[in-house]
């Protein structure tokens, strides 16, 4: 294998450098190839393999840019050597090298991959450099369409994924006003398992949950779908509590893609008839109650994350008085350990408190939004985690219509 540099100088100036590996066994054909490369005005780093196996050791040690491919190799010949390199570069530029008595050679090897082909022995140097500028370029521009294709594949996976996270409430006869938002990490980031539902019971109880699964990633997502649904199936079953609680955690080990996977959970009973809100905490935070006298988070007794220990089924249940108005708003972590500004800490309940505090008066739905764009505005992207919210107003709404307003990110 041998190596040729060759800079600016005696090339020509401000255009791209191009990385050119040359399979070629014939050491006379090779050198021609060289001189032909230094009259063509290219910036490039060319070397030389005199076989496959050789080529196959420099591809995966380096980046490529255009290979020019030799169709009589030692341990390669035809269009099968054409096979072989695309499958050990597949998004590098292939221009086959035939001889003239070779005539459908070249269409043959196109059809198996390459990009173009020459006839050695009919190579001007002009024809060279704009073969070979083309070729990079249709490989790059096959490469952009390729990404291109699986992006929107995986968003039109994530938002089908997003949409099985944030489900449209099931309310009835309720007049408690629904707000919910659902947020990845990033534009661009795997989808986490942070999930919220909110069913309207035939006992005429408002039941909620906000749960997240470890980890980010199809996996973690596809189990908080399971996960939601499993919650909206056995509430509308009439399981509560424990025993719900308890059932949903037989369905995590059941679908769990590793024993190390476990979830978080918030469920909530409103109960308006007599004013009372029954918690259950598995393994996550308090919700927040906001009345006219400001926000607060709520004391509740805390449970263990479903998965941690299955079986132990340890979630005590608090019940909290209620005032005539007012909200509830769960939530996942997302919303609390980004950043605190440059203030090097965590945001953290109490800063989340303290943001809510400083908010002026709007409906819940742009106080949430408001709340989310400040939270993101102190981390500056420093920390990346989805977010879920679901926040239940009561008592001004209690005459009207009930209203449910949703957003994914």
């Amino acid at each position: 294998m041998t190596t040729t540099m060759v800079s600016s100088a005696g090339a020509a100036t401000g255009g791209p450098s191009y990385r050119i590996l040359l399979i070629e066994d014939d050491p006379g054909d090779a050198l021609l190839v060289e001189e032909l490369l230094h009259d063509t005005g290219l910036r490039f780093e060319l070397t030389t393999c005199a076989t496959l196996a050789d080529a196959s050791s420099t591809l995966s040690s380096g980046v490529t840019d255009c290979i020019l491919l030799d169709l009589h190799l030692p341990d390669a010949s035809g269009t099968s050597a054409v096979t072989a390199v695309r499958a050990l570069a597949p998004h590098t530029a292939v221009i086959v090298l035939t001889g003239l008595s070779e005539a459908q050679a070249g269409t043959d090897a196109m059809a198996a991959g390459a990009q173009d082909y020459l006839v050695k022995g009919k190579v001007e140097p002009e024809l060279l450099h704009r073969t070979v500028r083309y070729a990079v370029y249709r490989s790059e521009t096959e490469r952009a369409g390729i990404e291109a294709q699986a992006a929107r594949l995986r968003a039109e996976e994530n938002a089908r994924l997003e949409r099985g996270l944030l489900p449209p409430p099931i309310l009835d006869a309720s007049s408690v006003r629904v707000t919910t938002r659902y947020l990845p990490g990033t534009a661009m980031a795997l989808l986490g398992g942070d999930f919220l539902d909110v069913v309207e019971g035939d006992d005429g109880l408002l039941h909620a949950v906000v749960g997240d699964v470890s980890g980010h990633g199809p996996d973690a997502a596809a189990l908080g779908v399971c996960l939601r649904i499993a919650w909206r199936s056995l509430v509308l079953g009439g399981h509560r509590g424990e025993d719900l609680l308890g059932l949903m955690e037989r369905i995590l080990v059941a679908e769990r893609v590793s024993p190390s996977q476990f979830a978080t959970c918030t469920l909530l009973t409103l109960d308006q008839n007599v004013s009372t809100a029954t918690l259950h905490l598995a393994g996550h935070h308090e919700p927040l109650l906001t009345t006219t006298e400001g926000t607060r988070e709520l004391t509740a007794a805390h449970g263990i994350a479903l998965g941690i220990v299955p079986g132990l089924r340890k979630w005590p249940a608090t019940v909290t008085p209620l005032p005539p108005g007012g909200a509830l708003t769960l939530y996942t972590d997302g919303l609390t350990e980004g950043h605190n500004g440059n203030s090097g800490r965590r945001l953290g309940v109490d800063g989340l408190l303290a943001l809510i505090e400083a908010l002026p008066p709007a409906d819940p739905a742009a106080h949430i939004d408001q709340l989310i764009t400040q939270t993101h505005t102190l981390n500056a992207g420093r920390h990346t985690d989805d977010l879920a919210v679901l926040r239940l107003d009561w008592g001004t709404h209690r005459h009207g219509h009930p209203a449910a307003e949703q957003r994914l990110g």
